[in-house]
């Protein structure tokens, strides 16, 4: 497109937006924060990877060559932020009673599997932690003369080595707070394990020799040495969820510095990262998102229950990434609402028109106008959403070219409107005890007992539904005649 706006993105390191300009002409390099896969992914944790992806569908729309990584962590990570305690695959192995590379098989898979499920595109590189230990070792010799010291549970990172630590999270405010415990012997609170030694007597199943003893990496080694393997110091964008801005991001930053030998953060390139872009909490009132709560908020379950996964992209997509987002089931079947609206009025257009034009056209200049401007107002999806409502909502145009105007912001959005069909969004819930076909069958009597003004049968047959699992729609005005319950 001629005359773009410039693309302004919220660092968070600055705490200010500011107009993206790439280490690298041409090309964008983007990492982010992957799972730890020790369990399922809930719905919060999903948000992440949805706005993740509309950052780097939004860099492909603005021309940018993009090359994104994504990390995998199956070693490292801790059950908290201390630097003492088990190690989350380790934990989950031996609550399982499984291999520890069968736990991060398994839930590697799960998570990939919600990926696809909410459109989420591969990135170039999903890193897998294990795979990089002995480069984690190397930089962390590169770096321990003059950062980091021994104790007996491992080699520490001395945060007052570098200039400035602690400002991504501005832990001298009250902007933010840290979640560090003691460890005995630390020079300060906030040193963290670069190296965590196996207690002796113990036996893990992922450790590994180094030169200050058989142990496993730090999790925040990790990202420092897979980041800068497959995109190079500086790159462009770091991802994660606010959580990581408190801790875990301060200190991959504070290594960043200490293997590059860099200044201070006054140059936000010296992090590692020239931006750092971080996503706000789903919030869900009744506490189920937490893993530790059973049957927690997973992807799976809202398919379970008759929701199409990208029903769930469509809700993240209705706020600003930095905003807070409140889950509710209610706020779901809204946003399922105005998915299946979107899908049957492409539906009707491709039966109009076939395949998009090659192009637009001069009519949807305006409107793509404004959908530019949007995305390149810090992501900002709930606005490019209207602009969309507005595009499917304009007459008198050529179809073909509207299905190429819509074609152009879903490249942005994500929500495969141009693949989807109404009966993909029609889910039978898990637990419903009826087929399709029987469900049609129903709704045939049914309505043929209204016409004939039998309402006692046409009530009864609607009870029936119901305690089936699915709710007779009178009136539906999408045309829908039933939806899951």
């Amino acid at each position: 497109m001629i005359d773009q706006p410039a693309l302004v993105l919220f660092n968070s390191l600055t705490r200010q937006p500011e107009a993206f300009v790439p280490v690298h002409p041409g090309e964008a390099r983007v990492y982010s924060c992957g799972p730890t896969v020790y369990n399922y992914p809930h719905i919060g944790n999903m948000r992440a990877y949805v706005f993740a992806d509309v950052l780097g569908r939004t860099l492909s729309y603005k021309g940018y060559a993009l090359t994104h990584v994504i990390n995998i962590t199956d070693v490292g990570h801790l059950t908290d932020d201390a630097d003492a305690g088990e190690d989350k695959m380790e934990a989950a192995a031996a609550a399982r009673a499984q291999s520890i590379w069968d736990i991060a098989r398994h839930y590697t898979e799960a998570y990939w599997a919600d990926i696809a499920a909410l459109n989420i595109r591969a990135p170039a590189h999903w890193s897998i932690a294990t795979e990089y230990v002995p480069q984690m070792i190397e930089f962390a010799k590169t770096i321990a003369e003059r950062h980091c010291y021994e104790l007996p549970g491992g080699l520490y990172f001395d945060v007052g080595s570098v200039a400035d630590y602690g400002r991504l999270a501005r832990t001298n405010t009250d902007e933010g707070e840290g979640r560090i415990d003691q460890v005995a012997g630390k020079r300060h609170a906030a040193d963290f394990a670069i190296w965590r030694k196996t207690p002796v007597g113990e036996t893990r199943q992922m450790e590994w020799d180094s030169p200050w003893g058989k142990g496993a990496p730090g999790w925040h080694l990790e990202c420092s040495v897979m980041s800068g393997a497959l995109l190079g110091f500086p790159f462009d964008i770091h991802t994660g969820g606010i959580d990581h801005r408190e801790i875990h991001h301060p200190n991959e930053i504070a290594q960043n510095q200490a293997f590059c030998c860099a200044g201070g953060l006054t140059d936000p390139a010296n992090s590692g990262a020239r931006v750092w872009m971080h996503n706000n909490f789903l919030v869900e009132r009744s506490g189920k998102m937490s893993k530790s709560s059973g049957e927690f908020l997973r992807l799976q379950l809202l398919i379970d229950r008759g929701y199409h996964p990208l029903a769930y992209r469509l809700m993240c997509l209705q706020a600003h990434y930095r905003s807070e987002l409140e889950f509710s089931w209610e706020g779901l079947g809204a946003a399922l609402t105005r998915l299946k609206r979107l899908v049957m009025a492409v539906a009707q257009l491709r039966e109009r028109a076939g395949e998009p034009a090659a192009t637009p056209g001069p009519r949807f200049a305006e409107a793509l106008g404004r959908f530019d401007a949007a995305i390149s107002d810090d992501l900002n999806t709930s606005v490019a959403l209207t602009v969309l409502d507005d595009i499917v909502a304009m007459k008198k145009v050529d179809p073909a070219e509207k299905l190429a105007a819509i074609r152009v912001v879903d490249s942005v959005l994500g929500l495969g409107l141009l693949m989807l069909d109404r009966l993909a969004l029609r889910l039978r819930p898990k637990a419903a005890t009826i087929d399709e076909a029987a469900i049609a069958e129903v709704l045939d009597q049914r309505r043929a007992a209204r016409a004939g003004k039998d309402f006692a049968l046409s009530d009864m047959l609607r009870d029936a539904l119901s305690a089936a699992g699915v709710d007779a729609m009178d009136g539906d005005p999408l045309g829908w005649d039933w939806r899951p319950q």
